[in-house]
């Protein structure tokens, strides 16, 4: 009996890197039945990215386009590598262009997704601009998927949230990675970093503006006047890493700080935190958090993270950053080492609140093979 053909995916995302929205995608690649359902990716960037070997090597191709407004780029990607069952759309309000590509491709089914809460300009012009693009994205795609309401309203609108075509889509990851440590490599790590047994706050995440690593620096001013032995993990990269460790040289806090850079050992570094801090500006959702959860580390969070992001197991304290680096610092002495260790009631956390690979993976099968791909044709024949 012949095999059923695999429904093929075009994923168009900024470059897979080592973000939320990239690993959540790697996560739902690698656990899928890529027998049924095969992902090739355009990637915004002409360096290779951390995951494009792997994509590679699960059967999927990664396509270098640098013209990031380009329809036609898109198009040709689509008619050259097609024919695909979808083109599925990561890139915020990019995600209009990438749709209406595929709409002249003839992809019938085209999807928008929802990572992000940001908005840092109040211009005339960047109003005009997103007021375009959601009135785009809303006639061009067929589903609208979002891992938060605040990350929905923000790319759609208010009353794109209301559609019978929007959704919510987890951020999934495989939480069984995060239950039980290896505490060798635990060991390991706290031997080589040479922090003892001093309690250590962690943070994992892209040195960028909205991760706030500057506030982080100001609650480790306020924490290691009561307890100087206090360490802080810093796990990642990016543009503004050089700054703040300039910062925290001029502040006197490099002996309390350990920049590790990009791990690829998450499980590890969060197994070796007492307390995981995320004082965000802004956050689509946070998968990292989610991960910190599945470590049963306590977290202290900012009022800008998204409350899908909780999983209501007693893990989450949401704090103003308004409060200043004092209320935190008093917070981290309370709740550290108070790490959740009844890992049922963490799988349970998990599965109540739909993050499951499994049903993931099936959700999204059944909305790349069923939508019906209708666009409004008064608006084409007007437009096109």
């Amino acid at each position: 009996m012949r095999r059923e053909a695999p429904l093929r995916i075009l994923q168009v995302v900024g470059a897979m890197n080592m973000g939320g929205t990239e690993t959540m995608l790697m996560n739902i690649y690698r656990h899928m039945d890529r027998e049924s359902v095969q992902f090739d990716f355009i990637s915004y960037s002409s360096q290779e990215a951390h995951y494009d070997q792997e994509i590679k090597a699960l059967g999927g191709s990664v396509i270098k386009l640098s013209k990031t407004n380009s329809i036609k780029e898109i198009y040709n990607v689509i008619k050259r590598n097609g024919p695909y069952d979808a083109v599925h759309a990561h890139t915020l309000f990019h995600c209009g262009i990438a749709n209406v590509a595929a709409y002249l491709a003839g992809v019938k089914i085209r999807i928008s997704h929802a990572h992000t809460t940001l908005d840092n300009s109040n211009s005339i012009a960047r109003k005009v601009y997103i007021t375009t693009m959601r009135t785009i994205i809303k006639l061009f795609s067929t589903d609208l998927l979002a891992c938060s309401n605040g990350a929905g309203t923000y790319l759609f609108g208010k009353n794109g949230v209301n559609q019978r075509k929007y959704s919510f889509f987890p951020n999934v990851i495989d939480y069984s990675t995060f239950l039980q440590p290896s505490y060798a490599e635990v060991k390991k790590f706290k031997l080589e970093a040479g922090v003892g047994k001093s309690i250590i706050i962690g943070h994992v995440g892209r040195f960028i503006e909205a991760k706030n690593h500057t506030f982080l620096l100001e609650i480790m001013k306020s924490v290691i006047k009561r307890d100087p032995s206090i360490k802080l993990l810093l796990v990642g990269d990016g543009d503004l890493r050089l700054e703040i460790e300039a910062k925290a040289k001029n502040d006197g806090l490099l002996a309390n700080i350990k920049f590790v850079g990009i791990r690829t050992d998450i499980a590890t570094m969060l197994h070796n935190m007492d307390v995981f801090v995320f004082p965000s500006i802004h956050e689509g959702l946070g998968l990292v958090l989610l991960e910190a959860q599945a470590s049963g580390i306590p977290c202290i969070v900012s009022e800008a993270i998204q409350p899908e992001a909780d999983l209501n197991i007693g893990l989450v304290s949401k704090l103003l950053l308004a409060n200043g680096p004092d209320v935190w610092a008093d917070k981290i002495i309370e709740v550290a080492n108070k790490k959740e260790k009844n890992t049922n009631k963490i799988i349970t956390g998990f599965e109540e609140n739909g993050y499951s690979l499994t049903l993931a993976f099936e959700k999204l099968k059944k909305i790349y093979k069923s939508s019906d791909g209708v666009a409004d044709e008064k608006y084409l024949d007007y437009h096109l």
